[in-house]
């Protein structure tokens, strides 16, 4: 029986994929023990028991940004996650570590290499983030969302998907999608959402420019998320949620798509072909833009910059694309043409053959 700590948490970034391939792990292999690694304080802690997973947890050490309190905390804090890794390794007897970046994969890493435990490392973004530069470089192998990710010797795997996304027949569930959402199956329906927790400039640009997308034929399904500006008043032919707990009917009523370019959401919108406007979250370090670029340049993906999205930008570019079906049909099918459906398997079977290969002495 084969026992495998899953290392990652803190955002759902780094969750879900996790959580994905977990569930496909499990399906695969019913014997297989899998343990996840991560804080007390992520949405792992509340995620992972729920799905039926043990957690065990390290303290939350984040590699400090700049010189002060933190940075001259870190050494001790990073050694004393990595001594308790370790000892999870040999009291559990993990034959494999997977990461997914985040505070616990830093960790994880170290820990496995001192061990002489095989790992692999998955990488979400189009930029990879410390620790998982930090396992690519102590020789941990590297699967990859796209193609483009800087990490030397990668494959590229996709990401990780939940099977709800994995098995969605957006033309087949659309009249369940429909009466779901309170919405009319054949007319063509704009998705827009900003995740979970909303995004203010997409929710305040949609909110203005509701009319005229309503005008222009189309009715429009509204994620705002909590707290991030209101979308429009009551209109008929809109529907507005503060949360969606059924994205896989979401996108089975949607024709295209307003949203972030998280690489999750990327990787969801290719694999189910759907055509999008992506509005790159503007602060951090530029992944945003640089996980919409494979999508843009197939053609499945129209990319404006957050200070430009606007009702005047709407006016000026959507309405006119909401009023061409040819051009959003083949949004759609170059997005499918780019999408991957089968990453939870794929990095499942990097992972087998990293566990395959002959151990150092």
């Amino acid at each position: 029986m084969t026992t495998a700590l899953l290392a990652g948490g803190g955002t759902a970034g780094h969750v879900n994929p996790l959580l994905a391939l977990a569930d496909h792990w499990r399906e695969a292999e019913p014997t297989v023990d899998l343990l996840v690694l991560g804080t007390a304080e992520g949405l792992e802690a509340r995620l992972v028991p729920a799905r039926g997973y043990e957690l065990c947890t390290i303290e939350r050490v984040p590699f400090p940004r700049r010189l002060g309190r933190a940075a001259l905390r870190f050494p001790r804090q990073f050694r004393a996650a990595v001594r308790r890794t370790r000892e999870i390794l040999r009291e559990r007897e993990v034959d494999v570590v997977v990461g997914f970046g985040g505070y616990a994969s830093a960790p994880a890493y170290w820990a496995a290499w001192r061990e002489k435990v095989p790992f692999v490392v998955h990488e979400a973004n189009s930029r990879p983030g410390i620790a998982n530069r930090l396992g690519r470089a102590l020789g941990g192998a590297v699967g990859v969302t796209f193609a483009a990710t800087p990490l030397r010797g990668s494959r590229v795997v996709g990401m990780p998907l939940r099977r709800e996304i994995v098995d969605l027949d957006r033309r087949a569930r659309r009249s369940q999608a429909a009466a779901h959402f309170g919405l009319r199956a054949e007319r063509p329906t704009l998705l827009v959402t900003g995740g979970s927790t909303g995004a203010r400039r997409i929710n305040e640009t949609i909110a203005a420019s509701t009319t005229r997308i309503l005008g222009a034929g189309w009715q429009v399904l509204h994620i705002t998320g909590e707290g991030r500006g209101a979308g429009a008043g009551p209109l008929t032919g809109l529907v507005a949620q503060t949360y969606c707990d059924r994205m896989d009917l979401a996108y089975a009523i949607a024709d295209l798509v307003v949203c972030r370019s998280g690489s999750a959401t990327v990787s969801e919108l290719a694999a189910v072909g759907l055509p999008s406007v992506l509005v790159p979250y503007p602060v951090g370090n530029g992944e945003q833009t640089l996980n919409a670029r494979e999508l843009s340049s197939a053609g499945g993906a129209r990319v404006v910059r957050d200070a430009e999205f606007s009702p005047e930008w709407i006016a000026r570019e959507m309405v006119p694309l909401l009023q061409r079906p040819d051009l959003i049909a083949g949004m759609a099918a170059a997005a499918q043409g780019v999408g991957h459906r089968d990453g939870a398997h794929a990095l499942l079977t990097l992972v087998r053959e990293t566990l395959a290969e002959p151990r150092p002495a």
